[in-house]
Parts: structure tokens; C-alpha cells; sequence
């Protein structure tokens, strides 16, 4: 069975765990510290960042973008798309993985002004989004895809965000807020995260 080593709440790992459940690949999972990062780990991972997977083979993948494009040339991919689509399904996944640490950012800001400047930038990024969506529930229709899997972090954590402070980053973007609501309807959101997730979070 395949490994996945992880710190509890990485937006990263949440990625890959959602790519393994949407194909039904069966898992185990090993939780690290942040702060304690054992030395077994620090020797295998070359940059000493999660998520690591160990394959069948105990070949150790790191990276997420490259360890979500392994398991879809082993197994059965999502969907069946052209290399054209492919290519365009994997930059807007980029696009959303490139956002995951400046979302915790902004959530982290010491002052309102440090605040409102990640928060805009945010913004950008989501109006993208909101300009690109359609009228199906998902990125690219009735169904999730890579590209959904690859926002869930982004759109459960503001979720999480809205439902303990009141506060909501996706104010203003009703088609981003609408794609927010069937992933959690999906289920998805809570089978890609530990137990204590919103404790943690919070």
C-alpha cells in the first residue's frame, strides 16, 4: 500500500489525499510535526516538505504538483481528456496551488493594513476564477476533476474561515461561491482531512 506523510492542515497534502480518494486508491497516512520534523523524514524528502509519497515500490515522490500527475499516469485518470485539455487543466490547478501559502498569509496578517493588501490580491485571483466558471456546480461541469481537487484546499479553508469568524473571502464572486458549496456538499472536503482539522485551523 502506498504511504503519504504529511503535517496535520497542509493545503498541499489536502490536494494529493483528494486526487487518492476520488480514484479509490487505498492509503495510510503519517502525520509529522512541523517544528519536529524526524530525521527519517529529513532523509528522504530532498526538501524536507510534505506531502511525500512512498510508492508500493518505497520510491519516495515529493512535490505535489509532480506526486497528483504520478497518480494519474498509474491509475485510472478522472476523466479521459486531449493533451490540449490536459495542459489547461494543469495550469489552473498551478494557478490555485500557488495560492495556497499567500491564503494562510493573509489569514496570518499582523495588521490591517498587511491584511487588506494580501486580501486584494486574493481577490484578483479568485475574479479569475469567478470570470472563468460556468453554470455547472464544478470547474468544468457536473463532475470533479483535477482541476476541483486541486481548489478544494483554497475553497474548504474559507469555508472553515467563514463559518468561525463571519468573515468571507469569496464575498463578491457568487459563481466561486457556488462551486465553494458543492464541493462541501460532495463530501470531499472532509474525507481529505484529519479529524481535528477545524480545531486546528481555528
Amino acid at each position: 500500500m502506498i504511504k503519504l506523510v504529511s503535517f496535520k492542515n497542509c493545503p498541499f497534502v489536502q490536494r494529493v489525499m483528494g486526487a487518492l480518494v476520488m480514484k479509490n486508491v487505498p492509503f495510510e497516512i503519517e502525520y509529522i510535526e512541523l517544528n519536529n520534523k524526524p530525521q527519517w523524514f529529513l532523509d528522504i524528502s530532498p526538501n524536507g516538505q510534505v506531502p511525500v509519497l512512498i510508492t508500493e515500490n518505497d520510491t519516495v515522490l515529493f512535490e505535489s504538483d509532480a506526486i497528483v500527475e504520478y497518480l494519474d499516469d498509474k491509475y485510472a485518470p478522472i476523466e479521459e481528456v486531449s493533451a490540449e485539455q490536459k495542459a489547461l487543466d494543469r495550469a489552473w490547478s498551478y494557478q490555485a496551488s500557488k495560492h495556497y501559502m499567500p491564503q494562510c498569509g493573509t489569514m496570518g496578517s499582523k495588521d490591517k493594513e498587511t491584511f487588506e493588501t494580501r486580501l486584494a490580491n486574493l481577490q484578483k485571483f479568485f475574479q479569475k476564477a469567478e470570470n472563468k466558471l460556468g453554470d455547472s456546480d464544478f470547474f468544468k461541469g457536473d463532475y470533479i476533476s483535477n482541476v476541483d481537487i486541486a481548489w478544494l484546499p483554497l475553497l474548504h479553508r474559507a469555508s472553515v474561515i467563514k463559518e468561525g469568524s463571519g468573515f468571507d473571502m469569496l464575498e463578491g464572486f457568487p459563481k466561486v461561491q457556488k462551486w465553494q458549496a458543492a464541493l462541501i456538499e460532495s463530501g470531499l472536503t472532509y474525507k481529505t482531512v484529519p479529524a481535528d482539522f477545524i480545531e486546528r485551523l481555528n
